[in-house]
C-alpha cells in the first residue's frame, strides 16, 4: 500500500501514467484507509480509460456474465467444466453480491454434496469463478473484481499412482487397439491427453524416429522432441499414414475416451486410475532409471519457471535418446526380474518330493534337515561322551 499517515489522518499517493496523484482518505483506521484507498485506485483507473461513461448493469448476474464469457471469451475446455458446478450456485445472484463469504458457502455446499472433494478441485472452481469476473471488468461490464483478493486454500499433497508392469500388460491385452496406442504413447513418450489427441502423422519422423509436440498445454511442452521408444515405434509403422490424426476411432478423431477408459480400468485393474497418471509413471520410471531431472523435464514438457526453463529447453537430442534407451532397459530388466522371482517360486512349489534332502536324525534322535543346522547337529554330536 501507498498509504501515509499526517496527523492523525492517513493520506494516498500513487501514480496513473506517470501523474501523481494524492488523496486524503479522511479516517486514521487504516484498514479504512486501505479500502478507500483500492476505490480511489480504480476510479482513476476508470477515468484513465473513460470508462466512467459506460452504463454499467448493478444487478448483472453472474449467470449473464458467464453467458457472454462462453460466446464471446474462447473458453477452454476446463472453463466449462468447471461452470457446471459453479452455475447451479450463482447463475441467479448479482455479481456485486458475489464476496468471500460467498466462496465459502459454495465449498461448504459442494463439501455436503460430496465429501470426497478435495480442496484441489475446490480451488480450481474457485479459480475459474475470479478468472470469469476478471474478464468481465476487462470488457467494462463490471467497475471492479469483488474476488480481486481471494485467496485460495493450502492444497494438501497427494499419492500419486503409478502403473505397474504387470498392470500395464494386463491393461495393453484388454485394451481396444485404439485405447492401446494412446496408452503406449503416454507411458513411453509422456504426452498428455490433449497432446495424444491432436498429434498428426506430419510431427513424426520415422528416419529419424522422433515424434514432435505442436500442440501443448504450455509453452514449454509445444514444439518439444521425443525420441520414439522401439514398442511405440512397432504400434505406429503398421498403420503410418502420410496425414492427418494419428490417435483416432475408425479413421475419425476421438471427441472423448473416458466411457471407453473407465470400462477397461474397472475391468482390469482393482484401483482407481486416470489416464493421466500413465504420463506420471512415464516419469517415475525415468527417474528410477536414473534420468536427470532436466532431461526429464525436456521431454514431458513441464515449465517450472525461467531459471529452470532455460536450462531443460535446449537438452541436446542425444541426451534425450539416451534417457528413452535408459527407459527400455529398465523396463526389460523389471520384467525379467519378475519372470526369474515367478520361475523360482513355481520350481520351488512342483519340486519332486525324492529330490529333496532327506531328513537325518542326531545321536539323540532329533530331525534335522541339511545346511547348516546339520552341521551343528554333528558337532554336537562329536563333543557328546561315548
Amino acid at each position: 500500500m501507498t498509504l501515509y499517515k499526517r496527523g492523525n489522518i492517513f493520506w494516498s499517493y500513487f501514480y496513473i501514467d506517470g501523474v501523481r496523484e494524492q488523496h486524503s482518505t479522511g479516517t486514521g483506521n487504516r484498514r479504512n484507509a486501505e479500502t478507500i484507498e483500492r476505490k480511489l485506485k480504480e476510479d482513476a483507473n476508470l477515468r484513465r480509460h473513460r470508462v466512467d461513461a459506460v452504463d454499467i448493469d448493478p444487478d448483472v448476474t453472474f449467470g449473464e456474465v458467464s453467458a457472454l464469457f462462453i460466446a464471446n471469451a474462447g473458453p477452454k475446455p476446463f472453463h466449462l467444466g468447471r461452470l457446471k458446478h459453479l452455475l447451479p450456485f450463482f447463475a441467479d445472484l448479482p455479481v456485486l453480491r458475489i464476496t468471500k463469504a460467498t466462496v465459502r458457502e459454495y465449498r461448504e455446499e459442494r463439501l455436503r454434496n460430496k465429501k470426497t472433494l478435495t480442496e484441489a478441485t475446490l480451488n480450481r472452481d474457485a479459480a475459474v469463478l475470479r478468472h470469469i469476473l476478471y474478464w468481465a471488468v476487462d470488457e467494462g461490464l463490471l467497475m471492479a473484481n469483488p474476488l480481486s483478493r481471494l485467496r485460495l486454500v493450502r492444497e494438501r499433497r497427494v499419492k500419486r499412482s503409478v502403473l505397474g508392469l504387470t498392470e500395464e500388460e494386463k491393461l495393453l491385452a484388454a485394451a481396444p487397439e485404439h485405447l492401446q496406442r494412446m496408452i503406449l504413447a503416454a507411458l513411453y513418450a509422456g504426452l498428455r491427453r490433449g497432446e495424444v489427441l491432436n498429434q498428426v502423422w506430419e510431427d513424426i519422423d520415422f528416419d529419424r524416429r522422433v515424434l514432435s509436440v505442436t500442440k501443448s498445454k504450455t509453452l514449454e511442452g509445444q514444439l518439444r522432441e521425443i525420441p520414439l521408444a522401439q514398442r511405440l515405434l512397432d504400434i505406429l509403422t503398421p498403420i503410418r499414414q502420410s496425414r492427418g490424426i494419428v490417435f483416432s476411432y475408425g479413421n475419425q478423431a476421438i471427441a472423448s475416451y473416458k466411457t471407453a477408459w473407465n470400462h477397461l480400468v474397472k475391468k482390469v485393474l482393482t484401483r482407481h486410475f486416470r489416464f493421466h497418471e500413465l504420463r506420471h509413471t512415464f516419469n517415475t520410471r525415468l527417474m528410477e532409471a536414473g534420468v536427470q531431472q532436466e532431461i526429464r523435464k525436456a521431454l514431458m514438457g513441464h515449465s517450472s519457471g525461467r531459471e529452470i526453463n532455460a536450462i531443460y529447453t535446449h537438452v541436446e537430442m542425444p541426451a534425450k535418446r539416451e534417457a528413452i534407451r535408459k527407459l527400455e532397459a529398465w523396463v526389460e530388466d523389471e520384467r525379467r526380474k519378475q519372470q526369474e522371482e515367478s520361475q523360482g517360486e513355481t520350481h520351488e512349489e512342483r519340486q519332486p518330493v525324492h529330490e529333496r534332502e532327506p531328513d537325518r536324525r542326531d545321536p539323540l534322535g532329533r530331525t534335522t534337515t541339511g545346511g547348516f543346522g546339520a552341521q551343528t547337529n554333528e558337532r554336537s554330536a562329536r563333543m557328546l561322551p561315548r
